[in-house]
């Protein structure tokens, strides 16, 4: 993955979620969280940075939990006739199911929109 890839992420989550200081970046140890730019993008938001442990693939858990759902729920049951259609596919599914719809056991059975809602 590009660093890019990662700091455009983060930029349009910062700019869509405006989130209060002290916000934890949970992120493995790859080098597009290591760069410059990502560790002056997050003091600058006054978030706090947190990485997985040097080969401890259990500190990644839950985004791997999210990767495997996205997968077995979208990527593995279509088909696509360009990346364009699957970028937009995937965008369509995380903004408009998995966020706002699908609920979750490790958070009481609420969706994660309702929870961040409920929790603020």
């Amino acid at each position: 993955m590009k660093k890019d890839l990662a700091l455009t992420a983060l930029k349009r989550a910062l700019a869509t979620r405006q989130p209060p200081p002290g916000l934890i970046h949970h992120s493995d140890r790859g080098s597009q969280y290591c760069s410059g730019d990502d560790s002056k993008l997050l003091i600058d938001h006054k978030i706090v940075a947190s990485m997985s442990g040097k080969g401890n693939c259990y500190d990644n858990a839950m985004v791997e939990t999210l990767f495997k759902t996205i997968k077995s729920e979208l990527i593995w049951r279509t088909i696509w006739q360009s990346r364009r259609q699957a970028d937009n596919a995937i965008g369509r599914y995380i903004d408009g199911f998995y966020n706002p719809v699908r609920r979750y056991s490790a958070l009481g059975y609420k969706s994660p929109c309702r929870f961040e809602a409920e929790a603020a």
